[in-house]
């Protein structure tokens, strides 16, 4: 409506971040704001930051540097421009966001964000700032509003936070929290809200998934697995997904899911983070090598045709040539269809940043180009073999040529396809042509 106020989101890091700030964009609209893609347009502009990746809270104040600038050419216009940082690096700064950087308004935490226009209103009427980086008793999501609206064809799903597993790399614990589930029904309506508007397929999220231990209808605590079979009724659901899972809660239930449901994906996440098993105790991994070799050959075993995607970390304190020969061997053995790696960087207030032993930047990057290296050879591979099937493809967006779309294969590749727009949010066959490290292209049959 004319004169409706502006917000700006800005999403760093993880799929939960994305839905975290579909979230806070529904919750602020009920308030009168609606989204813009221009900063210098905004009423409001929201920082919704990740502390995963290296450097993570200096490029969020680099990023503030720019909006300190946009704010004060706004107000030589007599237009004002709150400023909020939200998610896990306001969770772990808290405060010290504020004083590093005055411009801000707002600081709040990913379990406060439910509140975050309540804390607009109040910064703005009382011109103060305001920090909530509390971890609250209420369920935030039992405060939010109703999904509404029509979607594309994929949605993310919060159905878990936090970890309990306390890694000696991660922050996560101390950022998110401690594993909460939410209730089987609450997920229930938003993923039946979520169809009704369009969406064919839906990832559950959550940062440690496969520990969901949710409140069910009938009063008992349902695995996630249980959850998979019950969400699979839901008709016009055609596609489940769940990700981030930890090799320790890969249980026998959760496997035979991947054997007994159609609309489960034959994909899966499964970090490992190291091959050897001194650094996997150093890491606080609760599990081994063999352990992680044991769950895949079960994997396999109740879906052959099941690909695999992980995580792995370089260069964690200690580790000799030796060790990083032990994860390259765990990768040559597994066979991974897509991976993440990432060099070990210190997250503060973590265990493993006080470990004396940090190995020289410079050796972490010379093996991290050797893992790439071997994992993007994997991938080609699998994509190559891809070559000549038929893939059921849900098409989810536009390409960058004309007349053409992007889609999704089982295995979560990017697919091309020349086909017209009206077949956005549809599933169908595509026979593979050709194949590059990075995505699929095919015609639709």
């Amino acid at each position: 409506m004319p004169g409706a106020r502006k917000v700006f989101i800005k999403t760093y890091g993880c799929q939960m971040n994305v839905y975290d700030s579909e979230r806070m964009a529904e919750a602020l609209a009920q308030h009168g704001y609606s989204e813009t893609e221009d900063p210098a347009q905004a009423d409001m502009i929201v920082l919704n930051t990740c502390h995963i990746r290296e450097k993570a809270a200096e490029k969020v104040y680099s990023e503030l540097g720019r909006m300190r600038q946009l704010k004060v050419a706004r107000e030589v216009d007599g237009k004002k421009t709150l400023i909020a940082v939200a998610g896990c690096v306001a969770q772990a700064e808290g405060a010290e966001i504020i004083a590093r950087a005055p411009i801000v308004d707002l600081v709040v935490g990913p379990q406060a964000y439910h509140r975050l226009p309540e804390l607009a209103a109040k910064a703005q009427a009382e011109h103060r700032q305001l920090i909530d980086t509390e971890f609250p008793d209420e369920d935030k999501f039992a405060h939010l509003p109703e999904r509404r609206g029509t979607r594309p064809a994929t949605a993310f799903l919060t159905v878990q936070e936090g970890c309990d597993k306390f890694c000696t790399f991660c922050v996560v614990p101390y950022t998110r929290g401690m594993e909460i589930s939410r209730p089987v029904v609450q997920i229930t309506e938003e993923a039946r809200r979520l169809v009704e508007q369009g969406v064919r397929e839906i990832t559950l999220l959550g940062q440690n998934v496969n520990a969901y231990h949710g409140e069910g209808p009938d009063g008992r605590t349902w695995s996630l697995a249980k959850l998979l079979r019950h969400l699979s009724s839901i008709e016009q659901l055609e596609r489940l997904r769940y990700t981030t899972s930890h090799p320790h809660d890969m249980d026998d239930e959760l496997i035979e899911a991947h054997r007994d449901l159609p609309k489960l994906m034959p994909y899966l996440h499964l970090p490992f983070q190291a091959g050897s098993d001194r650094i996997l105790a150093a890491m606080n991994r609760k599990h081994t090598a063999r352990d992680y070799l044991r769950i895949v050959e079960k994997i396999r075993a109740a879906r052959p045709d099941i690909a695999l995607s992980t995580d792995i970390i370089v260069g964690f304190p200690g580790e000799t040539e030796q060790e990083f020969e032990d994860t390259l061997k765990l990768v040559r053995q597994v066979g991974f269809a897509q991976a993440f790696s990432f060099k070990y960087s210190p997250r503060p207030g973590t265990p493993a940043a006080n470990i004396e032993e940090q190995v020289p930047e410079e050796v972490k990057a010379a093996r991290l180009a050797r893992l790439q290296e071997l994992l993007q050879a994997q991938q080609r591979q699998f994509n190559a073999r891809c070559v000549g099937r038929v893939f059921p493809v849900l098409f989810e967006k536009l390409g960058r040529k004309a007349g053409q779309l992007v889609g999704r294969s089982p295995y979560l590749q990017a697919v091309h396809a020349e086909a017209e727009p009206s077949l956005l949010g549809r599933i169908l066959p595509v026979e593979i042509s050709d194949a590059s490290t990075n995505s699929l292209a095919g015609v639709v049959r």
